[in-house]
């Protein structure tokens, strides 16, 4: 990939491979002259991918007894694509396709009704083995600072102010795409928006300045994978972790730095997992590679990983799990979908059901109930119950697949399905 650094970096930053213009670039103080104020976040948002904590931890406060339907507050037509809606305040942010065009809209919480849209070409060629999950775009916005950041099926990476849907950066797509598209979604830092940009064999985990684009650090050892990173804190040090192509890596947060990496393929490069925390253990997995929690811990100077437990038989794909006390909930692969219940700590398998779940399943989860919703539609209810599966309600909240992950906010669920926004309420 031939491209140039951005003009203007300040000294002591990374040389890049690739070139990371920003267009349309705002002053600052233009800006805010501008901008209407925006809508003050709540405690109940639901910013990222997988939400608040990106584990699909659920904060906001879940019915004591759920009823016996759920009511459709509203349903808008948004196109193609399974990036999941992200909430802040009042508004409810989607990325989707329509013919060449990728459409960020930004919708009444209360109502659905549209209060912008900002619209921008990009072509996108499927890979005929995705051909069944569209072009539309697969990764997640990212809300934070009152700034919108999406990255698009065709590698495009924008930020938009929350208020008014105007542009203020953008870094324009890479010449190699990953195999399937770009997938993996943009994480909040502070200041900062971290993105693996760039595709097969030729990405850069990139740390991006929030307000301007310009890079601040970037670690290009691998191409992007299809699952998203995490921060978190090991040996003292807070970690950048991500599956790429080829890897399971962890960088420092502050300068990219490489602190170590483990060896992790799966079938068709389809790494498309994001990997969870308990305590000082990493959980991971993959396709037909076994759910295994390691240790990364810094001796003598050096970073190692300790492989502390695996189940080979909870293999896990395109389904991260979500940990509620010391279990871990999530859906295997096996039996054509199965719901399980992991212990943490030992990596025992405690239960599983009988099988034929779904496809793939958006696991999220409160101290008293496991969520999951699935691609055939369905929102599953039942206690988070480490003894057993003990099911409560099952909800019909989609008519088409539903791959894109739910967001809940207040007493709200909001799921894209393979064309539409619904908002439910319980």
């Amino acid at each position: 990939m031939s491209m140039a650094t951005s003009a203007g970096i300040a000294a002591g930053v990374l040389a890049l491979t690739f070139a990371v213009r920003p267009i349309e670039a705002i002053d600052a103080q233009q800006q805010a002259a501008v901008t209407p104020k925006t809508p003050a976040a709540t405690d109940t948002d639901w910013p990222q991918w997988r939400g608040p904590t990106r584990d699909g931890s659920v904060a906001g406060a879940l019915p004591a007894q759920w009823p016996e339907a759920l009511k459709k507050r509203w349903e808008i037509p948004v196109g193609a694509g399974h990036a999941s809606p992200v909430v802040s305040g009042n508004r409810v942010v989607v990325i989707a396709r329509e013919g060449d065009e990728e459409i960020v809209r930004a919708l009444d919480l209360a109502s659905g009704k549209e209060i912008w849209r900002a619209a921008y070409r990009a072509p996108y060629d499927i890979n005929p083995a995705a051909w069944a999950h569209g072009a539309g775009p697969k990764s997640t916005p990212a809300i934070a600072g009152g700034r919108v950041f999406t990255l698009g099926i065709g590698g495009i990476l924008s930020a938009f102010d929350l208020a008014t849907g105007s542009l203020i950066w953008r870094v324009p797509a890479p010449a190699v795409l990953p195999q399937y598209g770009s997938v993996t979604s943009p994480l909040t830092d502070g200041t900062s928006v971290i993105v693996h940009v760039g595709g097969y064999e030729n990405g850069a985990l990139t740390s991006f300045d929030a307000a301007t684009g310009k890079p601040r650090w970037q670690w290009n050892g691998d191409g992007p994978g299809s699952g998203s990173p995490i921060i978190a804190t090991f040996g003292g040090v807070r970690q950048v972790i991500a599956q790429t192509q080829k890897l399971l890596v962890g960088l420092d947060a502050s300068t990219g730095t490489l602190l170590w990496q483990l060896p992790f393929t799966t079938d068709f490069d389809q790494n498309a997992f994001t990997p969870i925390v308990f305590q000082d253990l990493l959980i991971n997995a993959g396709l037909d590679a076994p759910l295994t929690a390691i240790r990364p811990k810094l001796d003598g100077g050096k970073w190692n990983c300790e492989t502390v437990w695996t189940n080979p038989q909870t293999p896990m794909f395109m389904s991260s799990p979500v940990l509620i006390g010391g279990t871990i909930y999530g859906l295997t692969v096996r039996s054509r979908g199965q719901f399980v219940a992991i212990d943490a700590t030992s990596g025992k398998t405690l239960w599983h059901t009988q099988g034929r779940e779904g496809e793939n399943a958006s696991m999220m989860g409160s101290r008293s109930w496991l969520l999951a919703s699935t691609t055939d539609g369905n929102l599953v209810v039942a206690r988070a119950n480490p003894q057993k599966y003990d099911e409560v309600r099952r909800y019909q909240i989609s008519q088409s697949a539903l791959w894109a992950h739910p967001a809940i906010t207040g007493s709200s669920i909001i799921v894209k399905d393979v064309d539409k926004v619904i908002c439910w309420s319980f």
